[in-house]
């Protein structure tokens, strides 16, 4: 099995100046750690005993999958848990069609959780994080506008989260 990210069912790295697509296989052992740690809190020794593996075999796993890039361990937040905190989704017309390093300076503004290149009416969608001191203007006054490619946008205010968490950027 693979775990597939951006491209043709590869993940993308970057090499240099472009852009080289790396498939990472990922066996079973791989898969059932990825789902234990759906409990951040749950130690590497309970999930190597769940498994019938050692201890050593996970946290060499975890660290491999992690230096790839197939996962990440970090903390999130519920926005909707914290005052003052809201999540939007901005889509995000390009006029270049160099989406990818569009993305890229778009990903390095403040606030931002997420980026990804899309198919369909808009070519990127953003996942921002704002708050009362940094809100949905001066995010696109003093983020959005330092990017000269944007045709357009269009933000969708999320208002109701039911299970979506995001590392604090802010």
């Amino acid at each position: 099995m693979y775990l597939c990210g951006a491209g043709a069912g590869n993940w993308l790295f970057p090499a240099a100046d472009r852009w080289q697509e790396v498939r990472v296989k990922i066996d079973k052992i791989n898969f059932d750690i990825i789902r234990h740690l759906r409990d951040g809190r749950k130690s590497l020794g309970v999930i190597a005993k769940a498994l019938d593996i050692t201890t050593n075999t996970v946290r060499s796993r975890l660290a491999k999958l992690t230096e790839q890039g197939v996962m990440a361990v970090q903390g999130l937040v519920n926005p909707d848990q914290l005052d003052g905190h809201m999540l939007v989704i901005i889509g995000i017309k390009l006029a270049t069609p160099k989406l990818v390093n569009s993305g890229e300076k778009f990903k390095k503004l403040k606030g931002v959780v997420s980026v990804v290149v899309v198919t369909g009416r808009f070519d990127l969608l953003a996942t921002v994080l704002l708050s009362d001191q940094f809100g949905l203007a001066e995010f696109y006054a003093e983020e959005v506008s330092k990017i000269d490619e944007v045709l357009s946008t269009e933000t969708f205010v999320v208002y109701k989260n039911l299970n979506w968490h995001v590392p604090y950027v802010l």
